[in-house]
């Protein structure tokens, strides 16, 4: 089993990994995150494993939510948006993500392997198993 630096409570879901708090880890797993922290996220441990080309995941049931304040839900969508925009995967535990041979040379070039419960496409297999 992978072995994953968790950042926050462990997720209620099965993510497929066996959590640690020190290195090696193969991934990170972001399991909650409080308000403060997403509209203002700098999780050192997270950037750096972004930069080496890490998997991180973000356990989206443990993200917060405000429903009753609209600007302040906008800010949480941005600062989400964000996250996506550097990499970061985000997972409800129980849904498939598909792994297209677009993001499949990426994870290859990265030395980089899909999450589990992945699933791929026939290109993306034949991608990430070196045949193309």
């Amino acid at each position: 089993m992978n072995r994953a630096l968790l950042i926050g409570r462990e997720p209620a879901g099965e993510l497929g990994f066996s959590y640690t708090d020190r290195e090696p880890y193969d991934a990170v797993v972001i399991g909650s995150l409080e308000l403060g922290q997403l509209l203002r996220f700098r999780e050192e441990r997270v950037l750096t494993a972004l930069a080496q080309g890490k998997s991180v995941y973000l356990y989206t049931p443990g993200l917060p939510e405000c429903p009753k304040n609209r600007a302040l839900s906008g800010s949480l969508t941005a600062a989400q948006r964000e996250l996506k925009n550097w990499g970061v995967l985000f997972t409800d535990g129980g849904r498939k993500r598909l792994i297209t041979a677009e993001e499949a040379r990426a994870l290859r070039s990265r030395g980089a392997h899909p999450g589990p419960g992945a699933v791929l496409t026939p290109l993306a297999k034949e991608i990430l198993e070196g045949s193309e």
